[in-house]
């Protein structure tokens, strides 16, 4: 049987940093680490610790004896339970400070990278309402305040339409207003919980599969366009037909209103028929005259206004002529690819996702660009000598992966293609640190530029630069 961690009370400790998943960090009398999750850095706090392992410990801290001057007052009064924006509670300048720490600190140890001067991490203009798109859960058992269950008032409400309580998949938050996405996203969203607790829709639960309402996703453009999608567990056709013409009528600048059935054991959608109720499948996102289509299944950067300046960055990086072959490999929807490809000679995308790469050729054909290309699979099996040899060696070669960055094979095929220049644009700087050092032999980083996508969270981008050693 597993001994059950005792807990540990540290006294007046100061909180020193801030750390891997936006956690605090500060340290034990023995040395060791100490992950809070309730603290800014330059507070003096008691903690006590919730786990105990060989080099650290987990804990929250439990009293205040001196407060950080890096605090702020959260703007959002859901901030502390709703585990989206953890750093709110910190000022935007100091959240800027320890991301660029972060990058630097990635790079520098897990790389053991030789680096340029890094460039000052590039800010977001807007710190709240940034997000593009959201996805919101109902339930028919919502997450209970400390007050309410302390209180002696039977809770006969117990609906929720809100995000799911950090490490509880069955537990949902109900949510009167968040500050992520920009307007009528709350009012949508409110609107569509109030008719339906009205009209006695019946909310999902999760560990009795029942219930009519799963999940509404939202998607908002630039362009001003609005779409809204809702996860239908039950399907009962003349409830949800009204609940649609309701949407329609409360909200006429929806441009596309959709529904999907879903009896699965998640709420992933990729596998789910789509259909559109009103207006058009998709909405419309623009960027320098250049159109994209994002339907319900699109993978598009959730800041719209901070993807451009990321995209110009990469642009910019790629220094490129007019005469260069550019490989543009992760593509996605092909936005970076159709991006750059006005200042390339060609630009091949490559991509596992086919729903994307169907995007990404629609969204090529509706802009009138000619000079791009694209493929689908897995990288490591596509991303080989014989595609090379089939479509040039590649001038520049620009890389976004997700978070785990790029499979060993993948590297080691850069290498064998070996362009003149590498962009690696990355939204996890640990692991493309590990990639950066695989190819520091051959190549030389000359540029590193941050990038916050999103502030209020711990999260941050980084561009660099990469050039063949001569």
């Amino acid at each position: 049987m597993r001994k059950r961690n005792k807990r540990q009370t540290f006294h007046q400790v100061e909180v020193i940093d801030a750390g891997a998943k936006g956690k605090a960090v500060a340290k034990a009398p023995d040395g060791r680490v100490i992950f809070l999750a309730n603290a800014v850095p330059g507070d003096v706090v008691d903690v006590t610790t919730t786990k105990k392992r060989k080099a650290y410990f987990e804990g929250v801290a439990t009293k205040f004896h001196q407060l950080s001057d890096r605090r702020t007052d959260p703007v959002c009064e859901h901030f502390g339970t709703c585990g989206g924006c953890k750093w709110q509670n910190m000022g935007y300048e100091h959240q800027l400070f320890f991301k660029q720490k972060e990058v630097e600190n990635n790079l520098q140890r897990i790389g053991n990278l030789e680096l340029p001067e890094i460039s000052p991490i590039l800010g977001s203009e807007n710190q709240y309402f940034y997000r593009n798109k959201m996805e919101f859960s109902f339930s028919d058992s919502r997450w209970l305040t400390e007050e309410e269950i302390s209180s002696e008032t039977t809770i006969e409400d117990r609906n929720a339409l809100g995000f799911h309580i950090p490490g509880m998949w069955d537990k949902i938050l109900d949510i009167r207003k968040c500050h992520l996405q920009q307007d009528p996203s709350n009012a949508i969203r409110l609107e569509i919980k109030s008719y339906a607790v009205e009209h006695g829709l019946s909310f999902f639960n999760p560990r009795k599969q029942e219930g009519m309402l799963r999940t509404l996703m939202i998607r908002t453009a630039s362009t001003g366009e609005i779409m809204v999608l809702l996860q239908f567990y039950e399907d009962h056709s003349e409830k949800r037909e009204q609940l649609l013409n309701h949407i329609q009528k409360t909200f006429p600048e929806i441009t596309s209103l959709l529904f999907t059935i879903n009896t699965k054991g998640n709420d992933t959608l990729y596998d789910l028929e789509i259909r559109c109720f009103l207006g058009r499948d998709y909405i419309l996102e623009e960027m320098e005259g250049l159109e994209f289509k994002i339907n319900a299944k699109s993978f598009y950067q959730t800041n719209s206004a901070q993807a451009y300046e990321l995209y110009k960055i990469t642009r910019d990086f790629a220094g490129l002529t007019g005469n260069e072959l550019v490989y543009d490999l992760y593509t996605g929807t092909g936005t970076i690819a159709q991006f750059v490809a006005k200042e390339a000679k060609k630009v091949i995308g490559v991509e596992s996702v086919p729903e994307a790469i169907d995007d990404a050729r629609a969204n090529a054909l509706n802009n009138n660009i000619s000079n791009v290309e694209f493929f689908v699979g897995d990288m490591k099996n596509v991303f080989q000598e014989d595609f090379i040899e089939q479509h040039g060696r590649p001038d520049l070669v620009i890389t976004d992966p997700p978070r785990n960055g790029m499979h060993k094979e993948v590297v080691t095929q850069l290498l064998n293609a070996s362009p003149q220049r590498i962009v690696y644009v990355s939204c996890n700087s640990a692991t493309q640190a590990r990639d950066l050092a695989l190819l520091k032999d051959d190549y030389q980083i000359m540029k590193v530029q941050p990038v916050d996508m999103f502030p209020q969270t711990h999260h941050v981008e980084n561009v660099v630069l990469l050039e063949k050693r001569v």
